[in-house]
């Protein structure tokens, strides 16, 4: 359960995001726990759920390796201490400069996404006269139960390759004299609660892998992404996810070969409920409909609830008396309609300069913050 240090709080410029150690420290430890009961799984932390410098080094220090999706993340990576032999790197646009780092940085491997992509890694790698060790992320049309805009695992989506096409890539890969084929990797979507969408795209994984193997082909590493959830509307009750839960259902329904290895990709799981973002009352708005507790953080620092139309639960943490509450719309600042945290929020009675927190905000919330309206970007602290 997340604590907050208020009296810390008062001498902080607001917003700014609170990271919780002990729950970063809490839900590492737990993930070391379930992967030690199965041999061979690795996770590769997503880095775009949050690149906070300090908090990426707690999770390298946990022993974790990386999934990026850009030469930028890469380098952050790096910066923070990981191991590059435990970095993959994903993305449907890499470029040529992105591509030189990992060749140079010497990463696990690239996720490649397109047979246009795997020819141009090659000609880099033979330029460098290096191999470089690809995976081929495939397409496996298996729908999530989650946002239309963090859906990736169908035909209509732009990532990976079809199903229709792997032979044809493994071929070509074995035909690149700078590319090793090591595996196959697959990722469907995020913030995925339900177990029965990784049966799913187990239950394709054991499919593809039959017939790539009735064809002679060795797979030596299996990447089934990331995407498991967390609990928004209580992460007091759940701050820790069902880690346990996912990997058991990877183990009773993907038919692992011996000696394959498997890996994952999770992001928000890892860092999502260690975050707040703490933001301050400006004013209470008394309008003829309702009233407005007008913020300083808005959509610049936490985009979720615009952009997907998430929500995200809401604390006054200056006032806890809940025998004593009003209904308020909790909105920013920004010069937009959509700046909106949450409508019909029942809070203690609010005042200015009271402390407001968004909870479950560790994971793309600083991350995908901006500057529009010329806004300062928030800061961040691991307490």
């Amino acid at each position: 359960m997340t604590k907050f240090p208020i009296d810390k709080f008062k001498d902080l410029e607001t917003p700014f995001y609170y990271y919780d150690k002990k729950v970063l420290d809490a839900t590492l430890d737990t993930l070391q726990a379930e992967l030690r009961k199965h041999p061979g799984y690795h996770l590769h932390y997503a880095i775009k759920a949050n690149a906070n410098i300090d908090v990426l080094k707690e999770i390298q220090r946990a022993g974790f390796g990386v999934d990026a999706v850009s030469g930028g993340e890469i380098q952050q990576a790096l910066d923070a201490g990981f191991d590059a032999s435990k970095i993959v790197y994903a993305g449907v646009g890499k470029g040529d400069w992105e591509i030189n780092l990992g060749l140079d940085a010497g990463i696990f491997c690239f996720n490649v996404e397109s047979l246009e992509e795997l020819r141009i890694i090659n000609s880099l790698a033979n330029a460098k006269g290096k191999t470089a060790r690809v995976c081929f992320r495939i397409n496996p049309n298996v729908g999530a139960h989650t946002h239309a805009n963090i859906t990736t695992g169908l035909a209509e989506n732009k990532f990976g390759i079809a199903m229709e096409d792997m032979e044809t890539a493994i071929r070509e890969a074995d035909e690149l004299s700078n590319i090793e084929f090591i595996g196959l990797h697959f990722h469907i979507g995020s913030q995925i609660l339900e177990m029965d969408d990784f049966v799913a795209l187990s239950a394709r994984i054991n499919e593809l892998q039959d017939r790539v193997e009735a064809q002679g082909i060795v797979v030596k590493n299996i990447n089934v992404g990331g995407g498991l959830g967390i609990d928004y509307k209580d992460p007091d009750a759940n701050p820790i996810p069902e880690f346990g839960k996912y990997f058991d259902t990877y183990a009773k329904n993907l038919k692992l070969r011996e000696g394959q290895q498997l890996h994952f990709e999770l992001g928000r799981a890892v860092v999502g409920q260690m975050g707040s973002l703490i933001t301050r009352i400006l004013y209470v708005k008394h309008a003829h409909v309702k009233k407005f507790a007008i913020v300083d953080g808005g959509m610049s620092d936490l985009i979720r609830p615009a952009l997907y139309d998430a929500h995200h639960k809401i604390q006054n943490l200056s006032n806890t008396d809940t025998d004593n509450v009003e209904v308020y719309d909790v909105v920013g600042p920004i010069c937009e309609s959509s700046d909106v945290f949450g409508k019909f929020e029942r809070l203690p009675l609010c005042h200015r300069g009271d402390f407001i927190a968004l909870r479950s905000a560790g994971a793309y919330g600083e991350i995908m913050a901006c500057q529009y309206n010329c806004r300062r970007l928030p800061k961040a602290y691991l307490m």
